[in-house]
């Protein structure tokens, strides 16, 4: 971004921070926006049959209710900072989320599938703004001295509400009609707008008239939404043995390597990459992408262990995974408010550890661990997400000036996102294929010269099974070892990475008493 609109983009005066009830109305409802958007990311996960099944098409059709969200949402937030520019932050956040909330309700009242991917793909496109700008927006609301504060509320929405979709879709849709996940958008969606409306007026930034970069969006747009659908449908597709995810991939990587060398000679780029040069901000965005992609590995790992190995139903499962919520909940706004009192690196490597021992105790496993040893791990787990992501975000942004805020909460979200379907990607395929590996080892043991096999082989005989009977429980025997097994597996491999990134954080070198920069 060049001077003159570097200058543009800066208010004529800074409004005064808000106070008192205005300013905990004003964080509600920025909370609340935040919390449906990425509640959206998860909540309609675990419904995803039941929606295939209503609309009559295949389940691997019916993810495209998951891909078509993700793809148009991967698009629209890196354009945050250069759409906040044009029409003002707080305008543009009310706008998205009046836009998410009436995209939400078409899409609950979709007749058939075609309507409810477009609905979907909407609601992608417009919620993009709404994460880094309820970031900006809640920072620049607060005083200098509690915006370390303002990050820890705004991360503790955008932390539990993936966590909490599951939890939410399974029950809803065991006990209501799938259309009501996108329903309850509705009067959160409405609630946030209306707040925004009233609180943000004669605060808004001042805008410029940029013109369209149409090279650099076209290239953001195949490019991003390629790699999107190539991580989204890669696994079911067998990856590169198929020729259409080799397409995307190639489509890619082609598309987003002439973006980078557009965006970095464009003297009004759509994204501003020159972001990159801040020693900071560019080492936070690898930690906090790699750290993101480690974690949500294990958020979407530990369910599906939970569902296919130990027979726990979605509802049970979610549950299971809750509690990792509950301390970050209590925990994320007690560091922000203490953000200029820690050493921010020493926290967030603390957390990495915390990471790493809940990985390794994760690892311990056995199929007949009880409910209640399965969720405490979960809830340490907690102390090291409240511990990661408000450190790691003040260090990423403590070094930004107050115009690029916008362009710098939007690129790093981005970062965080994609990382988090990276992530989702690489645990799954690994898992399924050490599963199998598994499994061929331990079918090898499987045999009459085993004293083991049977001894097992005697006891289902005297419950009664014989023939086939004996021989499919053998091997769903074998099969739930080699997923436990694959399991730990996972878990060991996490926990060496979080140590990795433990000792990384101290490559970064936050100002002491660093908080969340504004207005430098």
């Amino acid at each position: 971004m060049d001077a003159t609109a570097s200058v543009a983009a800066l208010p004529a005066a800074e409004p005064a921070p808000l106070k008192g009830g205005m300013l905990a109305l004003l964080t509600v409802g920025l909370a609340l926006g935040t919390f449906m958007e990425v509640l959206d990311t998860s909540i309609a996960n675990v419904a995803v049959p039941t929606i295939s099944g209503s609309l009559g098409v295949a389940t691997s059709q019916g993810t495209w209710v998951i891909s078509s969200y993700s793809v148009a949402s991967a698009i629209a937030v890196p354009l945050t900072g250069w759409l906040a520019r044009r029409v003002g932050e707080a305008k543009l956040f009310t706008l998205s989320v009046l836009l998410f909330t009436v995209a939400s309700a078409m899409c609950g009242f979709a007749q058939n599938f075609e309507s409810l991917i477009a609905f979907r793909l909407l609601q992608g496109l417009v919620s993009g703004p709404m994460v880094p700008l309820s970031q900006t927006i809640l920072m620049r609301s607060y005083p200098p001295e509690k915006r370390g504060l303002a990050l820890g509320l705004w991360a503790m929405t955008v932390i539990c509400a993936p966590i909490f979709g599951p939890v939410m879709g399974g029950y809803i849709t065991d006990n209501y009609t799938w259309p009501w996940i996108f329903y309850i958008n509705v009067p959160i969606g409405v609630f946030s707008a209306v707040c925004a409306f009233i609180l943000l007026r004669g605060r808004e930034t001042k805008t410029s008239k940029q013109r369209i970069d149409a090279i650099g969006l076209a290239l953001l747009v195949i490019g991003v939404s390629c790699l999107q659908m190539m991580l989204d449908l890669g696994k079911d597709r067998d990856w590169f043995n198929s020729t259409f995810i080799v397409t995307l991939a190639v489509i890619a990587v082609v598309s987003i390597a002439f973006l980078l060398v557009w965006e970095t000679t464009d003297t009004e780029p759509i994204v501003d990459l020159s972001l990159f040069k801040d020693r900071n901000f560019a080492l936070g965005v690898v930690i906090i992408s790699f750290g993101f992609m480690a974690f949500f590995g294990s958020v979407v790992i530990f369910p599906l262990w939970l569902q296919t190995v130990m027979g726990y139903t979605p509802w049970l499962a979610g549950l299971a995974t809750a509690p990792v919520g509950l301390l970050a909940l209590v925990l994320s706004p007690m560091i922000g408010k203490n953000m200029h009192r820690l050493n921010l690196r020493m926290v967030a490597s603390f957390a990495f550890i915390v990471f790493a021992f809940v990985s390794f105790w994760n690892s311990t496993f056995t199929l007949d661990v009880p409910f209640n040893h399965v969720i405490w791990p979960r809830l340490i787990q907690g102390i090291g997400v409240a511990c990661f992501f408000v450190p790691m975000t003040t260090i990423t942004l403590s070094s930004v000036s107050d115009e690029r805020l916008a362009s710098a909460s939007g690129l790093s979200n981005f970062f965080r996102t994609l990382s988090g379907a990276i992530g989702t990607a690489i645990s799954t395929t690994f898992w399924e294929n050490d599963t199998i590996h598994h499994h061929a080892i331990l079918t090898d043991s499987v045999n009459v010269y085993s004293a083991n096999t049977n001894a097992y082989k005697d006891a289902l005989a005297s419950l009664g099974l014989s023939g086939d009977g004996l021989t499919a429980q053998l091997n769903q025997t074998v099969t739930a070892q080699a997923y436990m097994l694959a399991t730990n597996d996972f878990f060991r491999i996490s926990c060496a990475a979080f140590l990795v990134l433990a000792v990384l954080v101290w490559v970064t070198k936050p100002r002491k008493g660093a908080g969340p920069s504004m207005g430098h």
